[in-house]
C-alpha cells in the first residue's frame, strides 16, 4: 500500500556566497516550524575561515559540520575546538553571543539550523552545548545508517534537549538501497534535502533542493541509485507559536523580544 507523504513545494533557496538558506522564518519557516531557519554551507575554505561573534535570542541554533574542526567561543564562558562531525547547541535563551571560526582547508559542508523555544524557555539562561562526534548517535538501517541530531530513532537519542517534539536526522544510503520512515503521528511537519549523491525521495529525483512535504502523516520513502545518497531529514510537530522576528531572534511575543534585545546589546557592550 502506497502510504508515501506528498511533497507540497521545492525550495533552491537564496545564495548568500557561500551560504544556501533553504528556510527563513519569514518564508517556509512558518511551514515549516520549529525548523525555522535552514543554512547549507558549501564552500573552499583556509585555516580561519568562519563567523565572527554575533548574538541570538529566543532560539537554539544547532550546527553540524561533518567536513572540518571548529573551533567556538560563547559568552556562556565556554571554548574550545569541536572535532569534524560534533555538534554545537547554542540555547540562547533570552540573549547571547556565539562564534565559530573553521579549522582546515578545501571543500566543506555544514548546516545550521535554527530552532524557536517555547515560552517558558525563550527569556532563561543561555546554554552552549558541545557534543563530540563519537557522542553523536548513529543507528545501523539495512543498507546505510541514520545519525541522530535531534529527537530519536528506535533506541537512540540525541544528547541534546530541543524543548521541542522534533527529530532532525542524516540518512546515508549505499548504491541500490531504500529506507522507508513512518515518522511519529504527531509529526505534521516534514523536509528532506538531499546534498550527496544521487536517487530518489518518494520516487521522484532528488535534487539538491529542500522539498516540504505536505502536513499530516504518511511515510517518507528515499532510495540510493547508481551512487550513495545523503539526506538532511526533518520531522516535527508543529510549533503553536507566533514568529516576532528580530535581526538574529525569534519569539513569541513583542515583549520577549524587547527585552532580549535590551539583553544582547548590554552583553556586546560589554565585549568591546
Amino acid at each position: 500500500m502506497n502510504n508515501l507523504r506528498s511533497i507540497s513545494k521545492r525550495i533552491y533557496g537564496q545564495q548568500h556566497g557561500p551560504i544556501t538558506r533553504l528556510i527563513s522564518p519569514n518564508d517556509v519557516g512558518e511551514l515549516l516550524k520549529p525548523f525555522i531557519f535552514l543554512d547549507y554551507f558549501s564552500a573552499e575554505i583556509t585555516p580561519g575561515f568562519g563567523f565572527p561573534m554575533h548574538p541570538h535570542s529566543g532560539i537554539a541554533t544547532l550546527t553540524w559540520q561533518p567536513g572540518c574542526d571548529v573551533q567556538y567561543k560563547d559568552t556562556t564562558g565556554k571554548n574550545g575546538t569541536l572535532k569534524a562531525g560534533g555538534l554545537e547547541w547554542m540555547n540562547a535563551g533570552g540573549g547571547a553571543w556565539h562564534q565559530g571560526m573553521l579549522q582546515g582547508n578545501g571543500r566543506v559542508t555544514g548546516f545550521q539550523l535554527w530552532v524557536p523555544m517555547p515560552p517558558a524557555i525563550e527569556d532563561g539562561h543561555s546554554l552552549g552545548q558541545y557534543v563530540p562526534p563519537d557522542e553523536v548517535p548513529v543507528v545501523p538501517i539495512v543498507g546505510g545508517s541514520v545519525k541522530v541530531l535531534l529527537g530519536s530513532f528506535e533506541s537512540a537519542k540525541s544528547p541534546i534537549t530541543s524543548h521541542q517534539d522534533m527529530n532532525y536526522f542524516v540518512i546515508s544510503l549505499a548504491s541500490g538501497q531504500t529506507w522507508r520512515y513512518q515518522p511519529p503521528t504527531e509529526h505534521d511537519v516534514a523536509f528532506a534535502f538531499k546534498f550527496e549523491g544521487h536517487g530518489l525521495i518518494q520516487g521522484m529525483p532528488a535534487e539538491s533542493e529542500l522539498l516540504v512535504f505536505e502536513q499530516g502523516n504518511g511515510e517518507i520513502e528515499i532510495s540510493a541509485a547508481a551512487v550513495n545518497i545523503t539526506v538532511l531529514l526533518g520531522t516535527a510537530k508543529k510549533h503553536p507559536y507566533p514568529l516576532i522576528l528580530g535581526s538574529s531572534s525569534v519569539h513569541t511575543n513583542t515583549q520577549s523580544l524587547k527585552r532580549s534585545l535590551e539583553k544582547i546589546r548590554q552583553i556586546g557592550a560589554n565585549l568591546s
